[in-house]
């Protein structure tokens, strides 16, 4: 069952919604930064090394207590203020036509901590601990995870019925570009019915954010063991999560680009590809991977349509299936040399957001000798990687639209 509760959230007065707001702080450098937060950005809390000087290390003391300054200052301002009771939110976002509908609450520590928090994804300590300080200073959730639930029929139904109203927040995301649409759910009868549905839930899946998960759930666990009177009905016991449907997520394709042939000529490249794939000349122009154990490869100012032969992957098994593994297994590692995705500078990873054309810009321009395209993988892939225990390769999955950070802090 998924443990969620209501929070009192601490967030923007309508007027100042769309200032406050920010892209999530792992999507922008601090250059980036800088040049995007206006007087009222939450990245000036969640990037605190943009108001120290240029070059600042953003994980020194300086930096993790100039976020802790700022936050008190905005609520100081009035551009934070704490809702007067406990509410669930619904935060819609919309991107290219299409738009999801999350429910913002609170998740539990404990759940996470069971394993009823289904993740795909390793995390990196250094990672996680760099969040856990954030979180541990100001006793506060600044930026929601990205979690995802098997649909349900009547939580869709009282989700409309809540959009059918006029929102309290409604604008364009400064830097993103897509909608975002946001309502307090403050009836105690839907409030109650809504913890009812998701605590017949099995589980609730991880989707994006899995540092920033981690780093909630082990901070309540700390507050949790330093409390001689801890009962679990703390508010350290919740996190801030945004869960959205899993019949409303789309899942964008998750890119490869390599520097170098690992020593081969081109031509010596190609028939070794030819070897485990089909391989079919597209030219010029972009081509896009068809379904799955498709690929798209750009070299040489041309595209090629790559199909892994049969026999060269697993179907039943749920890593074997991925064509982030089939592309690893047979070309990243076996021709091009490449066995650890994590550190191996000689490879990069690009978001599907940035489109076919950053691949061949980089191939083209002399930085990379080749790139690949992947089809993405689907939200029953994912699924049933975490049901089954098991662990993504690095840099499968891409979520977009990101959620915007500030419209809603869950306190401690």
């Amino acid at each position: 069952m998924a443990i969620i509760k209501p929070f009192a959230g601490v967030r923007p007065p309508q007027q100042f919604a769309r200032e406050v707001s920010a892209r999530p702080y792992d999507v922008l450098n601090s250059e980036e930064a800088r040049k995007e937060a206006g007087e009222k950005s939450l990245l000036h809390i969640t990037k605190p090394e943009i108001d120290l000087a240029p070059g600042a290390d953003e994980h020194s003391e300086e930096a993790y207590n100039k976020a802790v300054e700022n936050y008190k200052l905005w609520k100081e301002k009035g551009w934070l203020v704490q809702d007067p009771a406990e509410y669930y939110y619904i935060y819609a976002q919309t991107m290219d036509g299409r738009t999801q509908y999350g429910l913002v609450a609170g998740a539990s520590v404990k759940d996470y901590l069971d394993g009823n928090i289904k993740k795909h994804e390793l995390t990196r300590r250094d990672k996680e601990e760099d969040r856990m300080i954030h979180v541990r200073r100001q006793s506060a959730n600044i930026e929601p995870v990205f979690f995802s639930y098997p649909a349900v029929d009547e939580m869709d139904a009282i989700v409309a019925k809540v959009v059918a109203e006029k929102p309290e927040y409604d604008f364009i995301g400064v830097g993103d570009g897509f909608g975002h649409k946001f309502w307090p759910v403050k009836d105690p009868a839907v409030i109650a019915r809504i913890t009812e549905i998701f605590a017949a839930i099995p589980a609730l899946y991880v989707a994006d954010g899995h540092h920033r998960t981690a780093a909630a759930a082990l901070v309540g666990q700390e507050r949790a063991k330093a409390n001689a009177g801890h009962t679990g009905d703390e508010e350290y016991n919740f996190f801030l999560a945004v869960i959205f449907p899993d019949s409303q997520l789309k899942i964008i394709d998750y890119n490869r680009v390599v520097r170098d042939l690992n020593g081969l000529t081109p031509e010596q490249f190609m028939a070794a590809v030819a070897q485990d794939f089909t391989v079919e000349e597209k030219g010029a122009k972009e081509y896009r991977p068809t379904g799955l154990h498709n690929f798209a490869m750009y070299i040489g100012g041309k595209w090629y349509s790559l199909t892994a032969k049969p026999g060269t992957y697993n179907d039943n098994d749920p890593i074997g299936v991925l064509d982030v593994t089939v592309l690893s297994n047979l070309v990243l590692d076996k021709i091009l040399g490449i066995k650890d995705l994590r550190s191996d500078k000689r490879i990069d990873f690009v978001g599907g957001i940035r489109g076919l054309g950053e691949l061949s810009r980089r191939v083209d321009s002399g930085e990379m000798a080749v790139a690949f395209a992947l089809h993405p993988v689907s939200m029953k892939q994912l699924i049933d990687i975490a049901d089954t225990g098991n662990i993504m390769p690095p840099k499968t999955t891409w979520f977009e639209p990101k959620l915007q950070s500030g419209l809603v802090i869950h306190e401690f």
